[in-house]
Formats: C-alpha cells, sequence, structure tokens
C-alpha cells in the first residue's frame, strides 16, 4: 500500500526533502488515542478490533482536516507490549488510515536503542510521527533528554517528533529545553502538560513557542490554549463521541469560547471525574476507561492489560449513569 506524505517535497538535486511547516500544519486538530484491543481471556493483541474502531472513527468523520491518529500510546497499553505488538499496532493503524488520517506511533520508551528502532519502523510503517516522553525510572538530566531526542532525529529524520511532557512519570520538560528542542527541525510538536503552579509554565510555552511547534493540548485548557496559539487537542471522548470532539474543535477554531468551556464542564469533565475516582479507589492505567464507554455504545472492545485491573463489571452502572449525564448518543444501557 502507498501512503500519500504531502509533506515530501521533490527537489530537483536532493530528491525528496521534507517540508517540516507542512508536516507541523498536519498535527491541528483532535489528538485521538486509539485504544489497543485485546481477545479475551488471553489478552493477545485483537488486531481486527483495533482497526475496526479506526474504520468507525473514519465513518464518523475524522479525517486528515480535524484530527491525527495516535497508535500505541498510553492509552493503546504500549507499557505492556512487547517491540513486535507496537510495531503490529502501529501498522494496523496506518493502514486502516490509508493515509486519509495522519499517524503517530507510541515511542516512549527507557532506552535510547529502542528509540531509534522504533522511530525507523514507523517511518517503514508509512507513520508521519513518533511521540517521545523523557525515559521514565530514573531521573535523567535534561542533558540525557535532549541525546535522547536528537540522536532518534538523526536515525529518522524524515520522521516527525512530537514531544510529549510526562512530568508524573519522569523529568519535567523546562522551557529551557524546549527552546533546545526548537533547533531540531524534526520535532514538529509539543504534546503539553505541566504541573499548575505560579510559573505558568504552560501559558509560558503556549505564548512563546506555538509558532514553532504544534502545541497539542494535554491539559484540558482548550480555550485559553488555543488564544494563545496552541492548535491541538487531546480528549479520550472522542473514541465513543466523535462528532462532539469535532464539534468542539470547530468552535475553537472559530473562537466560540464559551460554548467549548460549556461543553468542557457538561460533558467531558464528568468523564475524568469518573477517572479519577477509579485510579484513587481500584486500579490505574490510562484507555480502560474509554474501552468501557466504547462497549456501551456497541463498539469491539477489551480490557487493558494487566497490572491494570479490569473494570468492566465493577464499574459499568456508574459509567452508564456518567455518559446518560453527558448527553453520549447511541448507549446500550443493556450493555
Amino acid at each position: 500500500m502507498t501512503v500519500l506524505r504531502p509533506y515530501l517535497v521533490e527537489d530537483t538535486r536532493r530528491g525528496f526533502i521534507m517540508d517540516f511547516g507542512v508536516l507541523k500544519q498536519r498535527l491541528e486538530g483532535c489528538y485521538v488515542t486509539v485504544p489497543t484491543m485485546f481477545r479475551d481471556p488471553d489478552l493477545e493483541l485483537d488486531l481486527e478490533a483495533t482497526r475496526s474502531h479506526v474504520r468507525f472513527l473514519k465513518e464518523q468523520g475524522i479525517n486528515g482536516d480535524n484530527a491525527v491518529f495516535l497508535a500505541g500510546g498510553a492509552a493503546g497499553d504500549f507499557s505492556t507490549m512487547s517491540f513486535d505488538e507496537r510495531c503490529a499496532v502501529a501498522r494496523a493503524v496506518v493502514e486502516e488510515s490509508g493515509g486519509v488520517v495522519p499517524v503517530a506511533m507510541g515511542a516512549q520508551t527507557t532506552s535510547t536503542r529502542e528509540l531509534c528502532r522504533l522511530i525507523q519502523t514507523a517511518g517503514e510503517l508509512g507513520a508521519d510521527y513518533v511521540q517521545i516522553s523523557p525515559p521514565f525510572y530514573f531521573n535523567h538530566t535534561e542533558e540525557d533528554f535532549f541525546e535522547h531526542i536528537s540522536t532518534a532525529a538523526k536515525a529518522a529524520p524524515n520522521v516527525g517528533i512530537i514531544i510529549y511532557n510526562t512530568f508524573w512519570t519522569s523529568a519535567n520538560v523546562s522551557t529551557r529545553m524546549v527552546e533546545r528542542l526548537a533547533e531540531i527541525p524534526s520535532v514538529v510538536g509539543l504534546k503539553w502538560a505541566t504541573p499548575r503552579t505560579d510559573a505558568m509554565e504552560f501559558e509560558t510555552v503556549c505564548a512563546t513557542f506555538s509558532d514553532r511547534f504544534c502545541i497539542i493540548d494535554n491539559n484540558l485548557l482548550f480555550t485559553m490554549s488555543f488564544m494563545m496559539g496552541a492548535r491541538a487537542i487531546e480528549t479520550h471522548i472522542c473514541n465513543y463521541w466523535p462528532a462532539f470532539a469535532i464539534q468542539m474543535l470547530s468552535d475553537l477554531r472559530s473562537g466560540n469560547y464559551s460554548a467549548v468551556q460549556t461543553h468542557l464542564v457538561e460533558s467531558v469533565m464528568p468523564f475524568y471525574h469518573l477517572w479519577m475516582k477509579i485510579e484513587s479507589e481500584y486500579t490505574s492505567g490510562d484507555g480502560y476507561l474509554d474501552k468501557l464507554c466504547m462497549e456501551l455504545i456497541g463498539l469491539p472492545s477489551s480490557r487493558c492489560r494487566p497490572p491494570t485491573r479490569d473494570i468492566r463489571q465493577l464499574y459499568r452502572q456508574q459509567t452508564i449513569e456518567m455518559m446518560q449525564r453527558s448527553g453520549v448518543p447511541g448507549l446500550v444501557v443493556g450493555g
């Protein structure tokens, strides 16, 4: 299958070269974290169910003008998958996208050598981007992280890089580090969240670097971040209510910020409140609530792999009630 890449520009002397401005622009929209589906009860990959979900999203209006797919991110269970499984999931999402929706491959890892393999494989599969976080487990220095990213950029210079600031599991990406990362041409996106302090790090980066990077708001501060130049949003609700996410993006793009804030409070906040409740009293992870919501509107779904425990029975009724209060259409109450 040939995947179209509009950011590759033909040069008479150098062949095809990257237009990083186009690559940055194509990140704008909804950053959709595609859950990885598994078979019950053995929890092997269910690639057909994952493919089916990508088809559902496209049928519901997700396209290259309003979204990017993330394959094998945190909500896609990257931390429980082998290298080969991560590649298989990325391949499935790229193939189902068919070049219509850009695709990022999750490439979080503690190993720079593995990161180079991941970014090279992403390019071979036809993914447009990789998402990279600071290495976790050890509290690495900023210079460690810069070398981690610059080495990956050299290993696959034609793959866009999205920096994901996972300050809750690793070192925080400082404003100074963002300035240094701007020196690497293929770093085109920041999936941005920061601790909420009086230092206003979130606002500083949005206001200062939105011309250089496509900033993906991962802090649910959509109205404020868009006013300061952010152009993409990460919202789990897109997995079970794509039309809602598309409308929110349209309102952000048109400056209808009061409508966005109302929708955040009425329809997004209940999802995150339930997620935090589950985190505080039962299990931890990502994507498990997306998957239960998907199941409750009749989509193929699954649990997440352990150590995240299965929430589907214990939190089923609470999830139904949350979705009803939020106005989610197509709910199959009998689940």
